[in-house]
C-alpha cells in the first residue's frame, strides 16, 4: 500500500513540476517578446525621447538651448546679412555660437536684467 502512496506522491510531483515548467516557459516566452520589442531603433527612440520629455532639467536645458540657438542664429543674419564673402561667413557662424552659448549659458542673467530695467 504504502507504494502506491509513493507511486501516487511522485507522479502528483511529476506532474506539479510539468505544470511550473509550462508557466515558466510561457513567462520566458512573454519576456523574450518583450524584449525583442523594446529593442527595435524606433522602440528605443521612443522611450529615449519619452524620457526626455519627461525630465524637467532636460526640459530647462532644451529650452536653454534652443533659446541660445535662435539668438545666434538671428544674430548672424543680423550682422552678417547674406553676404557672399567666406570670411564673414566664417566669423558669422563664430558669432553664432558665441551667442548661442552666451545666451544659453547665461539665460537667467539675461531675463533678470530685462525684467529690472
Amino acid at each position: 500500500m504504502k507504494k502506491n502512496n509513493d507511486i501516487d506522491w511522485l507522479s502528483s510531483q511529476i506532474a506539479n513540476l510539468q505544470q511550473q515548467q509550462e508557466n515558466e516557459f510561457l513567462l520566458l516566452k512573454q519576456q523574450m517578446h518583450f524584449t525583442y520589442e523594446s529593442l527595435k531603433p524606433i522602440n528605443l527612440i521612443k522611450n529615449t525621447f519619452k524620457e526626455m520629455v519627461s525630465s524637467p532639467d532636460v526640459k530647462g536645458n532644451l529650452f536653454k538651448s534652443a533659446l541660445g540657438l535662435v539668438t545666434g542664429y538671428f544674430s548672424k543674419k543680423i550682422l552678417v546679412g547674406s553676404s557672399h564673402n567666406p570670411i564673414k561667413k566664417v566669423l558669422g557662424t563664430v558669432l553664432e555660437f558665441a551667442v548661442a552659448n552666451i545666451v544659453s549659458n547665461h539665460q537667467n542673467d539675461v531675463v533678470e536684467n530685462k525684467t529690472s530695467h
